[in-house]
């Protein structure tokens, strides 16, 4: 039996067994599951080059030693391998193998929380009579899933959800990495304070100013001081470096709760000047808006993020007084955000449109008005019969079958 502090919640019970299943270079393994002749050549999954999204999303293992990386640019992958082989992602096939690989997962155990297309968590404390050991039960999924999809998948086995992510990545591919009680320290203090879940970049480099670059430094920091420069994060950082993580693995049974709705779009070419940033975000405004009330929710919250040619993104938000899955409404806080935070001559390559801070659609309190305001409201539920016509019309003849009138023929790819 552990029983342990976090923050000021003392936590009590036997030590579970987690592990976290990391399909291995994913994107890139289906690809050459479905084009064998990938397997024998440098390669690498990439956004389309002539629509500019001209990111390399996954590499097999030859592109790997040629030091290919996730996330650069096509240019500088093929830089550093010249013979480098590009494929356009097959998206529905990604999620028909995640599909499979997930069932073989769901024979060992009901808790199974995927996190992303690619990786799971698995609560296998309460299978280990009828299955053998965390370690005995990741070997056997890791035989299961090569043998029966031809993928190969890394497994961290631990006491927590944080260390068992950390085992996954410690050794790939095709490996069962085990973090203990007994040996975590050895493990996890020397990683760099990057590898840990939900380290970005702005927490690594206000951790690195305050000297903590490994994840020892962080379990040695003084908690207090954490949480005044990082805020709760900070808490909960130093938790996950000491190994006072509880949370649970979800249940395959457990309905989803969906915490933001968005789309974001790399244009054909830049928008520049209001005209092209309007359309912009009117067809992203479009689609959310559409997303939400299929989701049966209404965002309190509009969040942008833009990013330019370079590369650089910034985010931005904006609070609404009454919450909404309208797009007129999402698009009118949209452009506020550009016009304070935006110079309209600036090039524009990328805009991301999410609501967040969701609440049920018909849980949503109305508008407070007075009784000479009356008809602003009627309006909003005209609107609000109007585009949810638009949904069922779209679900029936397909998402073509209504658009936007300053989207057609248009030539930044916004459709």
């Amino acid at each position: 039996k552990v029983e342990h502090l976090i923050g000021d919640e003392r936590m009590e019970g036997p030590d579970r067994v987690i592990l976290h299943c990391d399909c291995n270079a994913f994107y890139a393994s289906v690809e050459c599951l479905l084009h064998p002749a990938y397997r024998d050549v440098p390669m690498a999954v990439c956004g389309d080059p002539e629509n500019r999204h001209g990111i390399i999303l996954a590499k097999n293992e030859r592109a790997k030693r040629f030091g290919v990386q996730t996330a650069e640019t096509i240019w500088q992958a093929r830089r550093k391998c010249p013979d480098l082989v590009l494929a356009p992602p097959h998206r529905d096939q990604y999620a028909i193998y995640s599909k499979r690989v997930n069932a073989i997962y769901q024979r060992y155990t009901d808790l199974v929380e995927p996190f992303g297309i690619d990786e799971s968590w698995l609560d296998v404390t309460g299978s280990q009579r009828l299955f053998g050991s965390g370690p005995e039960i990741a070997d056997r999924l890791r035989a299961e899933v090569k043998r029966e999809t031809g993928l190969t998948i890394s497994v961290g086995v631990s006491f927590n959800k944080i260390f068992a992510k950390l085992g996954s990545d410690y050794k790939k591919p095709d490996a069962t990495t085990v973090i203990s009680r007994e040996n975590y320290r050895d493990i996890v203090y020397p990683l760099s304070v990057s590898a840990l879940l939900y380290v970005g970049k702005s927490a690594r480099e206000t951790l690195q100013n305050m000297r903590i670059r490994t994840i020892g430094d962080l379990a040695h920091a003084d908690r207090k001081a954490l949480v005044a420069s990082l805020g709760k994060a900070g808490g909960e950082l130093y938790d996950y470096a000491n190994g006072l993580d509880r949370s649970p693995v979800k249940s395959i049974y457990e309905p989803k709760e969906v915490k933001s709705v968005g789309n974001g779009l790399t244009f054909k070419r830049n928008l520049v000047g209001w005209d092209d940033i309007r359309l912009g975000v009117t067809v992203l405004a479009d689609t959310v808006a559409a997303r939400m009330r299929r989701s049966g929710v209404k965002c309190y919250t509009v969040q942008l993020n833009i990013r330019n040619p370079s590369f650089k993104t910034i985010s931005r938000q904006k609070p609404l007084a009454v919450p909404t899955f309208l797009s007129k409404e999402l698009a009118r806080a949209a452009m506020e955000i550009l016009a304070d935070s935006w110079n309209p001559n600036a090039p524009i390559r990328m805009l991301t449109l999410t609501g967040t801070n969701l609440v049920p659609a018909d849980e949503a309190p109305g508008e407070q008005l007075s009784l000479f305001e009356h008809s602003r409201q009627e309006e909003r539920k005209k609107q609000e019969k109007l585009e949810t016509t638009l949904d069922a019309i779209r679900e029936k003849f397909g998402k073509d079958a209504v658009s936007i009138c300053g989207v057609l023929q248009n030539d930044i790819g916004a459709d």
